[in-house]
């Protein structure tokens, strides 16, 4: 279990390390990492492919979102909830993609907003598969025009658990009941 003071500091080094690989046209995320990297990610519960999706959207957005600080804020939470929640237990179940909402269901008219739910309660969890990100450009454009930073949107998710009317209504008015 990652409770080290410096574990933040450590994810900005080990993300900055990756970039520069993926900078350098090297995509093999397999190879980024060490043992003591792997080692580190478990214990934050973190999947080296959800680091690889982030520094590729980072290094393809040319400074705009995701930045590095949003990939640093979304693991906190999800190590947060991998500490307090499940107690460092890692999830053995992958919720496939194909397990998710359509991309334009709706609930109370808002379209995106149950599959980035259900994409949210699966990152919270670690039981994304590698097919599937939290906070893709789909993510991020939905969150953008409802003006959540998506680590915020965890937050959210996680302490409704499991009322969805409680997600929408924040959505809807910005304000946590």
């Amino acid at each position: 279990m990652s409770n080290s003071f410096h574990w933040a500091s450590q994810f900005g080094e080990l993300f900055v390390s990756c970039c520069d690989e993926y900078e350098d046209d090297n995509k093999d995320f397999a190879a980024w990492f060490d043992e003591e990297d792997l080692a580190y990610l478990s214990s934050i519960g973190a999947k080296p492919r959800e680091i690889f999706d982030y520094v590729e959207d980072c290094c393809t957005a040319e400074g705009d979102e995701p930045t590095p600080e949003t990939a640093l804020l979304v693991a906190a939470v999800r190590r947060d909830y991998f500490l307090v929640e499940q107690k460092g237990v890692h999830s053995t179940k992958i919720v496939p993609m194909s397990a998710l909402p359509p991309k334009p269901e709706e609930m109370d008219g808002i379209p995106w907003l149950p599959r980035i739910i259900a994409k949210a309660e699966a990152k919270l969890r670690g039981e994304m598969d590698n097919d599937t990100m939290f906070g893709c450009g789909g993510d991020r454009a939905f969150l953008e025009k409802h003006k959540i930073h998506p680590a915020d949107f965890l937050r959210v998710v996680w302490a409704a658990r499991g009322d969805k009317e409680r997600v929408l209504r924040f959505v809807k008015t910005g304000k946590w009941e």
